[in-house]
């Protein structure tokens, strides 16, 4: 691939990964937000971190180790709170 085409491509996949790795950011803050706050919604919220997490990782975004890491911890949180 030329190297001016290869630039293009680089650029075009740097903004979808970062779309991509933000609003899986923004999932987890929410959902330690509403786990800190002991909100009904942390259930859900969760989830939909969970789901971000997923998806990142089989885009290649977020390495699957690092995702495993924080849905354990997300999830560990959770069930501390249910269990109160």
């Amino acid at each position: 691939m030329p190297a001016k085409k290869a630039a293009r491509v680089q650029e075009r996949r740097r903004i979808i990964n970062r779309r991509v790795r933000s609003s899986t950011r923004t999932a987890v803050k929410k959902a330690v937000r509403a786990l800190n706050g002991r909100s009904d919604t942390a259930g859900a919220a969760v989830l939909t971190a969970v789901s971000r997490l997923d998806r990142a990782v089989s885009k290649g975004i977020v390495h699957r180790n690092a995702a495993a890491r924080s849905k354990s911890r997300l999830t560990k949180r959770l069930n501390a709170t249910a269990s109160e």
